[in-house]
């Protein structure tokens, strides 16, 4: 894995960092943490934005005229065809901006004809409060929401984004967080239909029992009972690579809050696995092996694997209850 290649997507996760940053834990009483997201208003469509219609970004700012929030994606991995495009909004105090239709447009760079607009849906990352780790509770930056929208790439190439949002009912633009993002003609990251590697994780009983080995959460997640390579090929799995004490992004610790809420109800359905990223849960030690073979270039990243031991569904960056519900369906589905 390229060094260079690894600090450009933490440049992209740390911007998201800041787009999911909302109030801090610390900051809410006892009450207001144990209540439920406010309901998602409904989701965003077509016609509610501009259309692309031959014009260019350029022209499309013009028509919005208003500037308004940053919008920072949560992906790096991009491939031609539809894909899942993660993405955060903030202001200029990088406050998060909530549950506003928005919508993305995307052009290859140098000026040309932008597509869209590809509507988002809003996606919290709330769970019940006796899913909720010490680490979430306790870190004010841990991400609580964010906007996935499904974007069409013509080809590959490099990609200028904007997106426009409805906010106190205008439109304004939403300028994208850092460079040009790139669209590669084929991705180093297993990709569903794809056979998945028969990678070895470590468990609670290769720990000598002490998972804090293996598991930066606190308390440690339930989900290194069976090592991957065990269970891969024979039931259906879902791998979850995220470390939550480590995160640049601050979405590991509510991503796998949200894949132990799961497992409690479809654990039997599926075989739940974590897996750290640093060797030794130390930054200056390198990625773990097996991090390094299922060559992933940010963290967190969510497989869902079929009985067959294909990938049925991924995930790059943060993800919902709901959005981990359908990669269960995908996984046992194909199984």
């Amino acid at each position: 894995m390229e060094a260079r290649a690894r600090k450009v997507a933490a440049g992209l996760v740390a911007a998201l960092a800041l787009a999911l940053a909302g109030t801090g834990c610390g900051e809410e009483d006892d009450r207001t943490a144990d209540r439920p997201p406010p309901p998602a208003k409904p989701p965003a469509k077509p016609e509610d934005f501009p259309k692309a219609a031959g014009k260019t970004l350029t022209q499309l700012r013009a028509q919005v005229r208003a500037e308004g929030p940053v919008l920072a994606p949560s992906v790096s991995e991009l491939e031609p065809g539809k894909n899942r495009f993660g993405f955060g909004l903030f202001d200029a105090a990088r406050s998060q901006i909530a549950d506003a239709p928005v919508a993305v447009y995307v052009a290859p760079v140098g000026g040309r004809k932008a597509s869209g607009p590809f509507p988002a849906r809003y996606e919290s990352l709330a769970v019940k409060p006796q899913y909720q780790s010490r680490s979430v509770a306790s870190d004010p930056d841990a991400a609580k929401a964010l906007y996935v929208s499904q974007v069409v790439f013509p080809k590959a190439g490099r990609y200028e984004v904007m997106g426009v949002a409805r906010l106190d009912n205008r439109l304004v633009a939403a300028t994208p967080a850092g460079a040009a993002i790139k669209v590669s003609k084929d991705s180093a990251v297993p990709e569903v239909g794809e056979r998945a590697p028969k990678t070895d994780t470590p468990t609670k009983a290769d720990a000598g029992g002490d998972i804090s080995k293996i598991d930066t959460r606190v308390p440690p997640s339930t989900m290194h009972e069976v090592s991957f390579a065990d269970v891969v090929g024979k039931r259906p799995a879902i791998l979850l690579f995220a470390t939550p004490a480590l995160c640049q992004s601050r979405v590991c610790g509510p991503v796998v809050d949200i894949a132990e809420q799961i497992k409690a109800r479809r654990g039997r359905e599926a075989a739940f696995v974590h897996m750290e990223i640093f060797r030794n849960n130390e930054l200056d030690q390198g990625y773990r092996p097996q991090v390094v073979e299922w060559g992933l270039p940010t963290e967190p990243w969510l497989f869902a694997v079929d009985r067959r031991g294909r990938v049925a569904a991924r995930i790059e960056g943060a993800f919902s209850a709901g959005e981990l519900e359908k990669a269960v369906d995908a996984a046992v589905r194909g199984a």
